[in-house]
């Protein structure tokens, strides 16, 4: 009884590093720092030039990761074929439906719709290259133990970027490999009661110098997205950016 009592007194007035303390949150931008470096490296990522990808079967995009030029072309809910040339900076270009050049207010509605597919698009190919960008607020949120693998999950918030900045997501980081195996979001027009729909992110495979997932399964449901024509490019003709002819192969 007397020794209980002496040992609780002796670990109430040790320091905390002395005693048993809560153990801390990993560091968020640590774990982003591993995945970057799983992924290829952030040397790698910036050197890459030119990506190519068609979105679930929807839309084709060609991107000058490095000028900012891209090319977005596909079939019109009226089955004409698109193509939509701009600069992502600028936001200005040019745009043709069924080949005909797009001029005035249609042609300004087109930009929009190729710069909103674009953020879509390469948001759900490319976004674990992105836990700290500008404006992502990343915290750690927890580890979670997912059919015998251990995960830190991330949390990002943006502060007034995007063109929905009030939608939020969840990264699941694979504590042996540092790639993320699964992502949930919760957009900003969610109803506050609507949980996060969550995908697996499957297949990572070596492009060029970085790594790519292709596939999206949705978790708890039978939907699978999936990212075809995927490439790491070391070069493109300049057409690809200024021609509304097909891109040669």
């Amino acid at each position: 009884m007397f020794r209980n009592s002496a040992l609780a007194l002796l670990v109430s007035i040790l320091p905390l590093s002395a005693a048993a303390q809560p153990a801390e949150s990993p560091s968020p931008e640590s774990i982003a720092a591993e995945v970057m470096q799983a992924l290829g490296g952030e040397a790698a990522w910036n050197e890459t030039r030119f990506l190519r990808f068609t979105f679930a079967g929807r839309r084709t995009h060609h991107w000058d990761k490095q000028t900012g030029r891209h090319r977005v072309e596909g079939q019109s809910q009226e089955g004409q074929r698109y193509v939509v040339l701009h600069d992502l900076d600028s936001r200005q270009g040019e745009a043709w439906v069924g080949g005909a050049k797009l001029s005035g207010a249609e042609a300004a509605q087109w930009l929009e719709r190729a710069y909103g597919a674009w953020i879509n698009d390469t948001y759900w190919l490319l976004m674990p290259y992105k836990l700290r960008d500008p404006g992502v607020t990343l915290t750690y949120d927890r580890s979670e133990q997912i059919e015998g693998r251990t995960y830190d999950v991330l949390h990002l918030a943006f502060a007034g970027v995007g063109l929905t900045p009030g939608d939020q997501y969840w990264a699941w980081v694979n504590r042996d490999t540092r790639l993320m195996d699964r992502w949930a979001y919760r957009l900003q027009d969610y109803k506050p009661d609507q949980p996060p729909t969550a995908w697996d992110w499957r297949n990572w495979q070596r492009s060029g110098k970085i790594l790519l997932s292709p596939l999206r399964a949705q978790v708890g449901g039978d939907r699978t997205l999936e990212f075809t024509d995927l490439a790491v490019l070391a070069t493109l003709p300049d057409t690809a950016f200024t021609s509304p002819d097909p891109v040669a192969p």
